[in-house]
This record gives C-alpha cells, structure tokens and sequence, in this order.
C-alpha cells in the first residue's frame, strides 16, 4: 500500500473521531471533556485509544488523572482545527444560502435577456429581498438546460420553451421576431413583409444549436423555403451589426438600444414571434431563495418584457426590447 492510499485510508476512518480529539486537547483532561461532549468518560477513553491505533502513533500522554498532547498530537491538532474551521465555514455558506432572507440562487438566461429584460426582472425582486444573491449565467438554451440538469443552475429563462418530461415549464411572455434588412435595402421602405417575400435573400443566423435557430428554422419552413445562410453567429447584436454592413438579412428580435443602419420589418406571415419561459427542475430539491424568485418570475407573466418596448414603428432603427 502506498503512503498516499494509507494516509486516505487512515482519513476516512478517524474523520468521526476528530471533534472529540479537539476537545480532549482543548481540556487536557478526559473526564471534563466527555462532559463537554455529552458522552460517557469510558466511551470517551476508548475513542482516543482507537484513534491512536489507527494512526499509528501516540498522540495523548496521561499524567495522573490528566492528559497532554505528544509532538505528533500537537502537530495532528493544528491540522485538525484547521479542518474543523473550514468545515463550519462551509457549513455557514450551505446555511444561509439554503435560508430565505439570505442565501443565492443560480440562475441562467439567453444572452439577449441579459441588456434589460433580466435586469429589470432582478431589480423588481430585490426590493423585496435585497440579501438573496445571484449567480448570474448567460449561454445558448440547449447548454443552460444541460447546465440545470447538471445542478450548476437553479433555474433558467429560456426560448423556445423545452419539451422534457424532467423539466417545469412555464410561459412568461411572447416576443415578436422581424426581418432585419440593412437602410438601404430594397424593402427598407416597406412597413411590414410577407417572409416568403425574402425567399430569394442572403441571411445571416445563430448558430445551430441556440434556441433562436431553432425557432427561425421554423418559420423559414413554414414560409415554404430554405434559407441561403452566408453568416452564422452567437450573438444577436453581432448579426444585426451585419446587416448593418449589407453582408444580409435576418430575423430577429427588437433591440434595446438603436442600431443605425438596420431598418426592422413586421413579419405578417407566418406570425413570427418567440415564447420566452421558465424552466427548473421539479424533482430536486429546492431551497427557500430559489423558491421566493421562482414564484416571484412566474408573478410577471406578461409583464417580463417592458410594456414600452412591445412594438417597434417599422422604420425604426431603434427598435425595442431583444432577446436570444
């Protein structure tokens, strides 16, 4: 056997008998420390001896009706309180995150949430429990629920709404999509298209993979064409910057902030929009924060997008709210 493997070995089977080590140390005397501990004195005598037996040297020197540590007991105890420390540290973390005035909540959603949506969303729920915090993560849909599943996220802000028989799931707003075309562009000047009208255009799309694509795949589909895709990207303002260049078109939702260069277009066929909801884990346990910002995010069905940022003007190049 190594020294490695041993010294594991020998970890596992004295972890149980560390606490009351410490106390023993700590009293230099069995009896007042098995009071301490609540455990008869002869149980107490025989813990020790069993933890000297299994490390292998003596730790305790008995001097009369006391005790006192040897070198090596003095050098276990250092590493002892240490563990123990770090230990009640941890412990304090799990605690107060798993409490409901303090405590954290993981919490994922599309990069195009993240500008205002999320934000607005985050500050409405903190007025009420300001010592709850979050972990804050941004990805594609398929990677926050393989994410959730994995136990790294509590829960998750995602389009379109997954399809899982392990997964909750609850719609909190639509979003409206648009055919973004560059100012200069031949249906620039038009209020509202037909998408079918952009059959014969050059587009650019997320990548495959992200919840976006998925939904636009589908409205090309239903449309009656595939699209010819010369871009493919991971952000959404990255494709509308793009456009901007006149590299091609693509279907998106309305911006936060003005995009000079890019006229939005009203898609009138097939109904191009997004469904944007909750999703979490219902057979996992949950703790009392995920619990409160849960139910608080279901609160906001229909009011997760800003009121004022519903619907663009169709030239305006600054259209409103966006998410991925």
């Amino acid at each position: 056997m190594s020294y490695d493997s041993r010294s594991a070995e020998v970890s596992a089977a004295i972890a149980p008998l560390l606490t009351q080590f410490a106390a023993v140390a700590r009293e230099e005397h069995i009896t007042r420390a098995a009071a301490g501990l609540g455990v008869p004195q002869p149980t107490l005598s025989r813990t020790m001896a069993r933890l000297e037996a299994d490390v292998g040297v003596p730790l305790l020197a008995r001097t009369g009706r006391g005790v006192t540590l040897t070198r090596q007991g003095h050098t276990l105890l250092g590493y002892v309180e240490q563990a123990l420390a770090l230990l009640e540290r941890g412990l304090d973390e799990v605690i107060e995150d798993a409490g409901g005035a303090r405590g954290k909540v993981a919490f994922g959603f599309l990069h195009t949430m993240g500008p205002e949506a999320v934000p607005g969303l985050l500050r409405a729920f903190r007025v009420h429990h300001p010592g709850i915090r979050f972990q804050l993560v941004q990805d594609s849909a398929s990677a926050m629920l393989d994410r959730m599943r994995a136990g790294e996220l509590d829960l998750c802000l995602t389009a379109p709404l997954p399809d899982a028989p392990d997964l909750a799931v609850r719609a909190l707003d639509d979003q409206r999509l648009y055919l973004v075309v560059p100012a200069d562009h031949r249906l620039a000047h038009r209020r509202r298209v037909r998408l079918a009208e952009a059959a014969e255009e050059v587009f650019v799309c997320m990548e495959p993979g992200y919840g976006m694509r998925r939904i636009t795949d589908a409205l090309f589909a239903e449309a009656g064409f595939v699209p010819r895709i010369a871009f493919e990207g991971e952000e959404a303002e990255t494709l509308r910057g793009l456009v901007a260049a006149g590299l091609g078109v693509s279907l998106l939702p309305a911006p936060d902030a003005p995009r000079p260069g890019t006229v939005h277009l009203a898609v009138t066929a097939p109904r191009a929009f997004r469904t944007i909801g909750l999703a979490w884990m219902p057979a996992r346990p949950e703790t009392t924060p995920v619990r409160l910002f849960r139910e608080f995010a279901l609160g906001r069905r229909g009011r997760l997008l800003h009121p004022e940022h519903a619907q663009p003007t169709p030239r305006d190049p600054a259209p409103p709210q966006a998410a991925r």
